[in-house]
């Protein structure tokens, strides 16, 4: 049996890895640090609260058992981050900080949720494509035994929406085609 940890765990995505690791017999552990306590319960989960991002890539290496595969769902919006500087201290730094030290750790494998679109034609021009590349990138370049880059669209169904018109319109595209919107979104 091995040992995952989830970075994101409370957010939508994070959240349904978590919840999947944890109905997995594949991982006997599975370890997750982050802002806020997740809601999941589990014999399974060790869940540590650090409010202070900061400190989440010198928690890797005290991780014991080791996790022989981390699951990097961090994120936020300009919004709720306070604008575009403060979102890229934690969509892009935060992101490259716990990846180097999942390396430094001997993590094997390193799994990153981006973003759909984030290689498309125009994501030179647009500063989210910027950051999510800029991670992808870096991710890379540390040469993990096995790093996986994971672009999901837009995430629909959660209990809050974050752009609700835009998030109406593309539900709403199944009417025309189930395929399109399968293209552009995801439900959980």
């Amino acid at each position: 049996m091995t040992t995952a940890a989830v970075f994101g765990c409370t957010g939508a995505v994070g959240s349904q890895i978590l919840a999947t690791l944890l109905t997995s017999d594949t991982f006997s552990t599975v370890k997750t640090i982050s802002r806020r306590l997740p809601h999941n319960q589990s014999p399974k989960l060790q869940a540590i609260e650090e409010g202070d991002t900061s400190k989440w890539a010198s928690s890797i290496s005290t991780l014991d058992p080791k996790p022989s595969i981390i699951f990097n769902a961090v994120g936020t919006t300009r919004a709720t981050a306070g604008g575009l500087q403060n979102q890229w201290k934690i969509d892009h730094d935060l992101c490259i900080e716990n990846a180097k030290a999942a390396k430094e750790a001997g993590v094997k494998t390193y799994v990153f949720i981006s973003a759909a679109g984030t290689r498309g034609l125009l994501s030179s021009y647009v500063p989210y494509s910027k950051m999510k590349i800029g991670v992808e990138d870096a991710i890379m370049e540390l040469d993990f035994e096995h790093a996986i880059i994971l672009r999901p669209g837009l995430i629909l169904g959660r209990e809050k929406a974050k752009a609700p018109i835009l998030e109406a319109l593309v539900g709403n595209l199944n009417r025309l085609s189930q395929c399109a919107q399968d293209w552009i979104a995801r439900s959980p």
